[in-house]
């Protein structure tokens, strides 16, 4: 098969593919105005004639970004009546104490576009009062100009023939619009949540769908007639005409792509745990990732932890902060350096690249600092002007006092350890004591910056896989078909109806069956796993835990009982054996494999190397700017497996650079991965 993966972020747009044999990559700016003219770019400087290809898959930012932009639709809401503003509260808990400052989410949705129906479902599923179909039509004579609707209508999870009636009218009312029904998003209690994920669903719906049409026109129109495939956020892929559904399950679809190409390459090396660091233009990402996989959350925020949007759907446990290679460097009123969250994007990027920014960022910092070959930057295709990141500095950061060397410094080592905190949060803020892991660290600037990072928080081993610059689009060759269903079921362990139970295993089962059919799957192949969502009595919050049966939750569940103290010794560091268990949902993950695993089996062939490996000397800044180092420089493409060598280095390949400190070593594994071992500091 001849299959390509594209990666679009919000400064590079990336691919990699397996075309007639061979791997072929490429990296170029992405264009904000029309995201599909980078994807015709990158196809065009990999060599690649959609006509010939038999499968696309392709990640993307444009959802989370509609939202952290509030770029979304004009939506409205329609609830069921006297439950108008639980979207506006939230939840009573307030996340940071101690900040005075501290705001509360704020809703997609303003309270004049929320509406009220009369009806009621209890939450067994019974009917208490009958939908008013004459409030949902006067509903939507008060929309107006809106774009898109959320309905969210109580214990619909439970029940949804009200919810699937209102959207039925709306529907046929106003064809224009574009409809989310919680039911079809998330059947599961918690109305908050559930309100939040079905809005947001809608706020990105018709921006994102608009999206995916032009892209699938721009293939078609190319004379593609393959699928086409949209990364999800829980670590899978989906149709695209899935996509256009359900938006909302791709907030985190490229990233997520980097983190599962990490997960199998600490398979290949043998590392049990790792955190995969994923470092690009705009943002840097950190995942843990043990035996192989990243965590999958059910709960998720769009934004800041405490300000952001909720989402309650299965995602890649993800740290996310606003630190990359065009981070934005300034200062405050009272002197202070600061390193993002904003960042000059693709257009006009950085103050190197010549178009006229005058914004100093990460990249112009490292072009300064000697890290950064300006003549080679993209394998030479986007020369860099140092003189304009110099100017840059000196304009930006003038008031500061600082030469522009210590200037370059200073915003290198903020960025350093802003991208550290991230690389905590996934390790030692879950228990996990990162001198027994290691890093995995990609993306265009991850390499340039690795080594600093797992220095910050005594990190002992960094691996630089192949094809570092472009390797969330790898990732994404490696992904397969996913669908995640989940249906609320509570009750108390050992006292649960089987037939009530088998309704609700059988239910989950057929929708699996249903959406494999969909998409042109084979249900007979796919993978169906079931796991049961477990909390002590009196616990909020759950653990999802493997069930292979309905006698597993109704029969002898002691097997399920192990299984469940044991996940809350890991997590919490206790547990209860004696207490009470209750289940609160029954999910079911389908899986589809993939029928090729090309990109898999290159991560582990034999590397052979090409060409002259030692290509020079440059005066490189590392942590002294009066006393800048001579570092040898390498082209890591004719560096053979086997290959030894010790810092101050800097290893250049066409999409990335690694900066290698003193006294580290490195290694090349017989796959051509490289291994930095740092060295110890007083």
């Amino acid at each position: 098969m001849n299959i390509v993966g594209i990666d679009i972020g919000g400064t590079f747009t990336d691919l990699v593919g397996y075309v007639d044999g061979a791997i072929v990559t490429s990296k170029t700016s992405t264009v904000p105005s029309d995201p599909t003219k980078g994807i015709s770019n990158s196809l065009d400087l990999a060599g690649c004639d959609t006509r010939n290809l038999d499968e696309i898959l392709h990640g993307s930012t444009i959802a989370i970004n509609t939202v952290l932009e509030h770029k979304g639709a004009r939506t409205a809401l329609l609830t069921t009546k006297g439950f108008r503003d639980v979207y506006a509260i939230g939840r009573s808990n307030r996340i940071e104490a101690f900040n005075l400052m501290f705001k509360r989410p704020e809703p997609l949705v303003p309270r004049r576009l929320t509406f009220e129906i009369r009806e009621r479902m209890l939450a067994s599923g019974e009917i208490e009062t009958p939908l008013d179909e004459d409030d949902v039509r006067a509903a939507i004579d008060e929309l107006g100009d809106v774009q898109a609707v959320a309905v969210c209508l109580l214990h619909s999870y439970a029940n949804p023939a009200h919810e699937k009636r209102v959207g039925e009218i709306i529907r046929a009312a106003r064809p224009d619009l574009f409809v989310s029904l919680s039911h079809e998003i998330l059947r599961e209690y918690r109305e908050y949540e559930r309100t939040s994920t079905t809005a947001l669903n809608a706020f990105v719906g018709p921006r994102v769908g608009g999206y995916l049409q032009r892209f699938e026109s721009f293939l078609r129109d190319g004379d593609f007639d393959g699928k086409i495939h949209i990364m999800r956020s829980n670590g899978g892929v989906m149709s695209i005409a899935h996509a256009q559904e359900q938006p909302v399950t791709m907030m985190e679809s490229g990233p997520v792509a980097g983190m599962i190409g990490a997960g199998r390459l600490a398979k290949v090396l043998g590392l049990a745990r790792c955190v995969g660091f994923d470092m690009g233009g705009t943002t840097a990402k950190a995942s843990l990732i043990t035996d192989g996989a990243p965590a999958i959350e059910s709960g998720y925020v769009i934004g800041h932890h405490a300000s952001g949007q909720p989402m309650q759907l299965p995602v890649v446990d993800i740290v996310e902060v606003g630190a990359g290679g065009g981070s934005i460097a300034w200062v405050d009123p009272t002197g202070g350096l600061h390193v993002g969250p904003k960042s000059v994007g693709a257009d006009p990027g950085p103050a190197c690249y010549g178009l006229g920014s005058g914004e100093p960022v990460v990249t112009d910092a490292d072009l300064i600092l000697g890290r950064i070959n300006a003549k080679r930057f993209l394998n030479g295709g986007m020369p860099l002007d140092r003189a304009a990141s110099e100017a840059a500095v000196t304009d930006k950061l003038g008031t500061l006092g600082l030469g522009v060397t210590e200037a370059a410094l200073g915003i290198a080592r903020i960025a350093d350890v802003s991208m550290s905190l991230a690389v905590r949060a996934v390790s030692v803020n879950k228990g996990v004591d990162p001198r027994d892991t290691a890093m995995i660290a990609f993306g265009g600037a991850g390499p340039l910056h690795a080594v600093s990072i797992a220095r910050e928080i005594f990190i002992p081993k960094v691996v630089i896989p192949k094809l570092p610059g472009t390797f969330s689009a790898l990732g994404m060759l490696m992904c397969s078909w996913r669908q995640d269903f989940l249906q609320t079921l509570i009750g108390r362990i050992g006292s649960l109806a089987p037939e009530q139970v088998e309704e609700v295993f059988r239910n989950l089962a057929e929708e699996g069956r249903s959406h494999l059919v969909r998409d042109g799957l084979d249900a007979a192949t796919a993978d169906f796993r079931f796991y049961a969502d477990l909390r002590y009595v009196g616990q909020e919050h759950a653990l999802s835990i493997p069930v292979e049966s309905v006698e597993r939750l109704t029969g002898d569940s002691g097997v399920v009982r192990q299984r469940f103290d044991a996940e809350h010794d890991r997590r919490y560091g206790q547990s209860a054996p004696s207490e009470a268990l209750e289940i609160v949902s029954l999910r079911l993950v389908v899986t589809s494999e993939r029928g090729d695993t090309v990109a898999e089996e290159w991560l582990s062939q034999p590397f052979e190397a090409e060409g002259e490996a030692e290509i020079g000397k440059r005066t490189v800044v590392y942590d002294d700017p009066d006393n800048p180092v001579e570092a040898d420089i390498y082209w890591r493409p004719a560096l053979p497996a086997g290959t030894r060598l010790t810092g101050p280095a800097v290893i250049e390949e066409p999409n990335s650079t690694i900066l290698i400190h003193p006294g580290d070593e490195v290694e090349v594994t017989p796959h051509g991965h490289l291994v930095i071992t740092l060295a110890t500091r007083n």
